[in-house]
């Protein structure tokens, strides 16, 4: 998941940069007054959303592979928990009830 972040997070750098040098070449129109620096950020994400979604696509099958194993590995531990819980209620019934 780690990987996957920093990947995404250096997609993110580097079309900042791109956005940055494009904006104060000229290619993309500037920001009014103050609001420069946010529309360099709205353009690089912009940007980078659908690069990271082509080109990411195969570490992010991966990271979801992994976090679908430990979803399913907790639904077997919580009901193997809930089974225990089961029995033991079943056998305090069993000891309370008179023969």
């Amino acid at each position: 998941m780690l990987r996957y972040t920093l990947m995404r997070l250096g997609i993110f750098a580097g079309c900042l940069v791109v956005v940055w040098g494009a904006v104060y070449s000229g290619i993309f129109p500037r920001g009014f007054g103050d609001s420069n620096f946010l529309w360099v950020l709205l353009l690089a994400m912009v940007l980078s959303a659908p690069i990271s979604f082509v080109v990411l696509r195969k570490e992010r099958d991966r990271v979801s592979v992994r976090i679908a194993g430990k979803v399913d590995r907790m639904k077997a531990n919580l009901e193997a928990n809930r089974s225990q819980e089961d029995v033991a209620e079943d056998d305090s019934r069993a000891q309370r009830q008179p023969s």
